[in-house]
């Protein structure tokens, strides 16, 4: 059975290309929200395995969103995806319990590297 993942990101093109780089690989999306609110109000009715969550978003971030879903889903496996790789906002989602971080552009082996170390961790 294959792994369930939650993508949140306010593009849909980058939630395409989740979906595209995991055909067949033992994760499946099975839902997609747009920013943070949604992620938050989807989350107990999906219960995903992984979560890919983007940080920059408009209302919610995804820093304050994975800190609410890991604040009510302490067991709640999340990747943290950006393209501003500071090492503060590195270390800020490993403070929140982030399992893993994704750096954009990414290919299909990082996504799967970061979703298998999410998994582990």
């Amino acid at each position: 059975m294959a792994k369930r993942v939650m993508v949140v990101d306010d593009s849909r093109i980058q939630e395409v290309q989740i979906r595209k780089m995991l055909e067949g690989s033992g994760y499946e999306v099975v839902c997609y929200c747009r920013n943070g609110e949604e992620a938050l109000a989807q989350y107990d009715d999906v219960r995903p395995d992984v979560v890919t969550m983007d940080i920059i978003m408009p209302g919610m971030d995804g820093l304050e969103t994975a800190q609410a879903i890991l604040e009510e889903y302490p067991e709640a496996k999340i990747v943290m995806v950006s393209s501003l790789a500071y090492d503060d906002t590195f270390e800020e989602a490993n403070a929140i319990g982030a399992k893993a971080f994704l750096d954009k552009p990414f290919d299909e082996e990082k996504l799967l590297a970061a979703l298998d170390q999410a998994l582990s961790g």
